[in-house]
């Protein structure tokens, strides 16, 4: 007896959230969130490298000379100013490097297709009966509790 589609769908269900997860995954949003991932990795390794080898050993050159660096010790525990320091440069150079390599790019391409990315929110107004908060002005009854809206709450 040969199964109809019908039939095959019934016997297979857990197919259904394999092609769901696969359209998750698909989807645009998920995709470029993954690129800037690995992109943001990469210059993870690059930055990490340069304050490491150029950025502390400069800031430990500041220190007072001791070869200790930009510290001191505490009961025989040394306090490492100079990595905080280190660290702190680290991040901003990340931040800098992830804005200006990945935010900017995508924020541009997604304005030509009309989309407004990390920008202001668009206006919205409150339900005076429920007090949901974030409908679009132009709707006329609340999504939630379905009261009618008048004009801007």
């Amino acid at each position: 007896m040969v199964a109809t589609s019908e039939e095959a769908r019934q016997e297979r269900p857990s197919m259904s959230w394999v092609r769901g997860f696969k359209n998750f995954l698909m989807q645009g949003d998920i995709v470029i969130v993954a690129v800037g991932l690995v992109i943001a990795l990469a210059f993870s390794t690059v930055i990490a490298a340069f304050t490491d080898n150029v950025i502390t050993p400069l800031v430990n050159a500041a220190g007072a000379g001791g070869g200790t660096g930009l510290g001191f010790h505490v009961h025989g525990q040394y306090v490492n100013f100079g990595a905080v320091i280190g660290a702190l440069i680290y991040f901003v150079i990340f931040m800098a490097v992830i804005y200006f390599v990945i935010v900017v790019p995508y924020r541009a391409t997604q304005k030509r297709r009309g989309v407004t990315v990390f920008g202001e929110p668009a206006p919205a107004q409150t339900c005076p009966a429920c007090l949901s908060e974030g409908l679009p002005m132009g709707a006329t009854k609340c999504r939630y509790c379905a009261s009618t809206l008048t004009g801007a709450a």
